[in-house]
C-alpha cells in the first residue's frame, strides 16, 4: 500500500479508511502512542499500537528516530489535539536508529549544539518548519518574476570579475599549490591555470544579468554566490543565496516600484501558504522574547512585523533627507546611537535603518540617492556629481533587506568612475560593450535570500535559515 503524507491525513474528513504512513518516530510513549512525522507537516500523527501483539524484539526497535512503515485504519482520535489517529496493524522498520548515539532527543537543544548536528537538525520541529518557508519563498520568489514576464538565468559561479570591487572572493584554481608556476618576476603564473587567467567564485550575478537584459528586457537570477570576508557575526555566511533581477528600460523609480510589489508579493504568498509553520515560529520567538531584557527585545510579533511589510505603503525617503532627520533625533543627540551621525556622506548602520523604520515612519521606508563615494562603480551618477541613483529598502528588526540602483548606461561617465575606483578596464572589456552598443537606462537590485527567509521565519542566526551553513572554519557536512 502507498503511503499517504501525514500533512494529508492529518487535513481529512474520511476517517475508518484503510491507509498507511512512513516517517521517524519522534516520541513511543507507554508501549502504545507513536509520534510520527514524515516531514510534511509541523504536527505528528499518533499511531497507536496494541503492544500486546508485538512481539518483544520488534517493540524495542521502535525509538526515537527510527524510520517506520505502518499500516492500519483513520479513525477519530479519542484523545485531545488531534482530530484523527491511526490503529496500526502492520509495523515494518525501515531503519533502526541507537537510542543512546542519536542526537535529536525528544527535549529542547541549543541551536549552536544543532548546528554541530545540521544534518540531522532538519528532524527538529524548528528547523523543519524554518525549511518548509524556506521551500515556500524559494517557489513565491519564481512564481512572481515568471507571471511578470521575466526571464530566468543562470548566471556564472566561476568568474574572472569582481562585480563589488571588494577583492573577498574565493579564488578556483588547479594549479599545484606546493609548486605553483611562476612568471619571470616571481608572481603566480595564472596563465598555466585551468583557465587561464585567475578566476573566482562569484560574489553577485549582477554583471552578467545586465548583460541579458539588454537583450531580453527583464531578468532575474536566483543561486549561489560567496564572499571570503571573515566574519564570524550572525549576518554573514560565506555561501549564501541571491536573487538579483535586472530590467532594461528601468529608471530608479520604476526599480523601487518592482522590489516593492515585489517583496509584498512574496510575503502575502508564504503568510497565506505556511499558516501553521508561521504560528509556530512566532510562539517560539515570543517565548523566546520572554527570556531577554526588555530593550532587547523584538518591537513587534513575527506574524506583526509580516502584515506590518505588506499591509504599509512603503515610504521614499532621500539619503540627505534621513541623514537631517537622523542628526536631529534624540537617540543622536542624547548619544545613544553606537555610532553617532555627525557628517553628510557616512554609510547608515542597521540601528539607524531600523530607527527610520521603526520609531521615524512606523512603515517599510526606502532610501535613494546614496553618496557616490559609499556606493559601487556601477550606479548611475546624478547631476550633483555628489550622489548616485542607489537604493535600499528596510524592514523592522533587521534594517537593510534590498540593496539596489539605476545602472550607469553612459559609457564616457562609467569609464571615468572605474579608472576613480582603481578598477581594472581591461576585465570589464564586454561590460563596456553594453555600453557601446545600444545602451539603454536599465535597473535592477539584488536581495540575499537568507536574509529575507530570516525575516520571514524571525531565526535571530543567518546560520540558522541555510541547510549546511559555510562560515569561517567551519565547512562541515
Amino acid at each position: 500500500m502507498r503511503a499517504a503524507k501525514i500533512k494529508t491525513l492529518l487535513e481529512t474528513s474520511e476517517v475508518n479508511q484503510n491507509c498507511a504512513v512512513h516517517g521517524w518516530v519522534k516520541t513511543f510513549r507507554a508501549n502504545r502512542f507513536i509520534a510520527l512525522n514524515d516531514g510534511s507537516s509541523l504536527k505528528n500523527l499518533q499511531c497507536v499500537v496494541d503492544f500486546e501483539k508485538l512481539d518483544d524484539v520488534l517493540l524495542k526497535r521502535i525509538t526515537t528516530g527510527a524510520a517506520l512503515h505502518l499500516e492500519g485504519v483513520l479513525v477519530e482520535s479519542q484523545g485531545g489535539g488531534q482530530k484523527v489517529e491511526l490503529q496500526v496493524e502492520t509495523i515494518h522498520i525501515l531503519g533502526d536508529s541507537d537510542p543512546d548515539k542519536y542526537p535529536i532527543q525528544p527535549k529542547k537543544h541549543s541551536l549552536e549544539f544543532l548546528r554541530e548536528k545540521a544534518h540531522l537538525r532538519v528532524r527538529t520541529t524548528t528547523f523543519a518548519a524554518v525549511m518548509r518557508v524556506r521551500s515556500a519563498l524559494s517557489f513565491a520568489v519564481h512564481r512572481f518574476f515568471q507571471q511578470q514576464g521575466f526571464y530566468y538565468v543562470n548566471t556564472p559561479i566561476i568568474t574572472g570579475s569582481d562585480a563589488e570591487g571588494a577583492g573577498e572572493m574565493f579564488r578556483v584554481s588547479t594549479l599545484d599549490l606546493n609548486n605553483p608556476p611562476r612568471t619571470k618576476e616571481g608572481a603566480l603564473d595564472f596563465k598555466k591555470d585551468f583557465f587561464g587567467k585567475e578566476t573566482n567564485l562569484t560574489v553577485s550575478g549582477q554583471l552578467e544579468a545586465e548583460s541579458y537584459a539588454l537583450g531580453l528586457g527583464e531578468v532575474y537570477t536566483f543561486g549561489p554566490t560567496f564572499r571570503a570576508e571573515n566574519s564570524n557575526t550572525t549576518r554573514h555566511l560565506a555561501e549564501f543565496w541571491m536573487i538579483e533581477p535586472e530590467m532594461a528600460f528601468y529608471d530608479l523609480n520604476d526599480n523601487m516600484d518592482l522590489a516593492e510589489k515585489f517583496i509584498t508579493s512574496v510575503l502575502k504568498e508564504v503568510l497565506e501558504n505556511c499558516k501553521e509553520d508561521l504560528e509556530f515560529l512566532d510562539e517560539r520567538l515570543a517565548k523566546e522574547d520572554q527570556s531577554k531584557p526588555q530593550a532587547e527585545r523584538s518591537p513587534m510579533g513575527l506574524i506583526e512585523k509580516i502584515k506590518f511589510v505588506i499591509e504599509n505603503d512603503f515610504k521614499r525617503v532621500s539619503y540627505t533627507e534621513a541623514y537631517e532627520i537622523l542628526r536631529n533625533s534624540k537617540p543622536n543627540k542624547k548619544k545613544k546611537f553606537q555610532f553617532p551621525i555627525h557628517e553628510w556622506g557616512v554609510d547608515l548602520q542597521s540601528e539607524h535603518e531600523r530607527f527610520l523604520v521603526e520609531k521615524h515612519f512606523n512603515c517599510p521606508v526606502i532610501l535613494f540617492d546614496y553618496p557616490a563615494d559609499i556606493k559601487a562603480f556601477y550606479m548611475r551618477r546624478n547631476g550633483d556629481e555628489k550622489t548616485v541613483r542607489a537604493m535600499d529598502i528596510l524592514f523592522p528588526g533587521i534594517g537593510e533587506i534590498v540593496g539596489g540602483s539605476q545602472r550607469e548606461e553612459r559609457l564616457d561617465v562609467l569609464e571615468k568612475r572605474i579608472q576613480e575606483m582603481d578598477i581594472d578596464a581591461e576585465e570589464l572589456w564586454w561590460y563596456l560593450d553594453l555600453r557601446r552598443f545600444g545602451s539603454v537606462p536599465h535597473s535592477g537590485f539584488g536581495l540575499g535570500f537568507e536574509r529575507l527567509v530570516q525575516f520571514t521565519t524571525g531565526m535571530n542566526n543567518i546560520r540558522d535559515v541555510i541547510p549546511f551553513p559555510r562560515t569561517p572554519q567551519n565547512a562541515a557536512f
